[in-house]
């Protein structure tokens, strides 16, 4: 936990670490983990004897690192998202994954993230710091299985300890806009890297790269300038800012919300351009900024859910949502003619999915649909409306699987 492990590491004590790390030895864990750095980093990871709480456990380090990014390794539910500095771990985070495991980042400058807070892979919890017992700047990283840290593994393959590795945490995130104004979602996948880049399905050709954003960056699109057209935008989680481009409007830059929201996008109150907004796990809270300037604020869901967004009833305004992925349930939200709120929940898709919302067929409601990641498959219910029974449903293969 401190930065001895820069100084005396594993030359010194080579030997009795691998002793140590033969007595608290377990199974390999079963999570898919990846370096807990955005895509393509390279870091150095280090360890010592006495290292707490055991060998297993890495620190991180590589040139002026002091508040670079710190992503997910895998997808889980925030437990623990200790925000002020006590010593020991400092500021630190633990995300619970799917199957009982466990990961824990420490020593934050600052967190990006609340307790009980859905997280995908690759999403930022944090900032590289020296809080707690550290002794200067770097990540304390643990992987834990059964309440034991145990050796880490990253895109399958054991961790030697000492060695400069590159990040391959560059997962794709789905969405499902009209890019090309016919009134029918196209696939896209956003890909993470240096740059970022929007990849949208093309039947029978290669995709269409719309370079745009960093690793770090939240996807974001929307009808910016009210040409009828959808264009690329993203949120940095660390600036709260959302950075927007458009041929109407060029490229605008808009800070809103707090460090740990999820951004969303829409036609909030009717007008041609989209607005944006975000979404807070921590008071299950929509936040939308709307064109003039005012914020409306609509409390749905729970806090592990995530916010979808779409026009369920046609009438040219932007409904909410939200996805349960432990329960595979969407709960969506429209407001009638009259004023009265309506909600109704459809179940579609499996444990883990990630929710894309998108007009498949063209008649003007937002259709619901689901992104496996295992598979990279999109899986798409088409309905007269998305709370009616489902006419069919459709999957196509696009993007890398995780």
């Amino acid at each position: 936990m401190d930065m001895r492990a820069r100084r005396t590491a594993p030359a010194a004590v080579a030997a009795a670490i691998v002793l140590l790390s033969a007595s608290v030895a377990v199974a390999a864990p079963a999570t898919a983990f990846e370096m807990p750095f955005p895509c393509g980093q390279t870091w150095t990871g280090t360890t010592y004897a006495k290292h707490s709480p055991n060998p297993n456990s890495i620190d991180w380090n590589r040139a002026d690192d002091v508040d670079d990014a710190v992503v997910a390794a895998a997808p889980g539910t925030v437990s623990v998202a200790q925000a002020v500095d006590k010593g020991g771990y400092g500021k630190y985070v633990v995300i619970e994954h799917p199957n009982g495991e466990k990961s824990l980042y420490a020593h934050l400058n600052r967190l990006l993230v609340t307790a009980g807070q859905r997280i995908d892979q690759a999403q930022q919890i944090g900032a590289v710091g020296s809080t707690g017992s550290s002794t200067g700047a770097h990540l304390h990283f643990e992987e834990r299985v059964g309440g034991s840290t145990v050796a880490a593994y990253f895109h399958g393959v054991k961790y030697a300890v000492g060695k400069a590795q590159a990040s391959a945490n560059c997962v794709d995130t789905p969405l499902a806009p009209d890019w090309n104004g016919d009134k029918v979602a196209q696939p896209t996948v956003f890909r993470r890297g240096n740059p970022a880049s929007f990849q949208v399905h093309r039947p029978g050709t290669t995709p269409q790269v719309v370079s745009f954003g960093g690793a770090t960056d939240e996807p974001v699109v929307g009808d910016w300038d009210g040409n009828g057209t959808i264009n690329p935008g993203v949120r940095t989680p660390a600036t709260r800012k959302f950075t927007l481009r458009s041929p109407g409007t060029g490229t605008i830059g808009i800070v809103f919300g707090s460090l740990t929201d999820r951004p969303v996008a829409g036609n909030w109150d009717g007008t041609r351009a989209s607005e944006v907004g975000v979404w807070s796990s921590a008071s299950a809270t929509f936040h939308l900024r709307l064109s003039t300037g005012a914020v409306s604020r609509i409390v749905l869901g729970d806090a592990n859910d995530l916010p979808v967004t779409g026009d369920w009833d046609a009438d040219g305004v932007t409904d909410l949502g939200v996805y349960d992925q432990a329960t595979s349930t969407f709960t969506l939200r429209r407001v009638d003619d009259e004023g009265i709120v309506w909600t109704a929940q459809v179940t579609y898709g499996a444990p883990g999915d990630l929710p894309v919302t998108g007009d498949w067929d063209g008649n003007g409601r937002t259709d619901l649909g689901t992104w496996t990641p295992l598979t990279a498959t999109f899986n798409r219910r088409i309905a007269t409306a998305p709370t009616a029974a489902a006419r069919t449903t459709t999957t196509l293969q696009f993007g890398r699987h995780r």
